[in-house]
């Protein structure tokens, strides 16, 4: 079976409403932040507990925004975040939603104590 090829669009096809679309889902922007620190994980590792489907459905969409980049390898699907291409197209966005991420995170910590 010949290895599965999957469509990243080009630098210059990244679209900020895309971008943003995709990291407006809690989910997928907890992915994205997994990934910033983890480096290229296998996708099942960015949710254990989430079925296929729904795990396919949400590295897709971030795959076509241009958020991510997916690779097969051998039967594992794994993913890298497209951090230098994003910063050439939009300079400080990722870092300034990651950031905000990470303050909200520490909000929501704060408010339970």
């Amino acid at each position: 079976m010949p290895p599965r090829i999957y469509h990243h669009p080009d630098v210059e096809e990244i679209a900020i409403a895309r971008v943003l679309f995709a990291l407006s889902e809690p989910l997928r922007l907890n992915m994205v932040r997994m990934l910033a620190e983890q480096g290229e994980v296998d996708s099942i590792g960015l949710g254990p507990d989430l079925p296929r489907s729904t795990l396919t459905h949400h590295t897709s969409l971030l795959r076509e925004s241009g958020v991510v980049f997916v690779r097969a390898e051998g039967r594992k699907c794994m993913i890298k975040l497209r951090d230098e291409d994003l910063e050439a197209r939009f300079p400080g966005l990722l870092g300034t939603v990651l950031a905000g991420y990470e303050s909200a995170a520490g909000d929501h910590e704060g408010a339970g104590a």
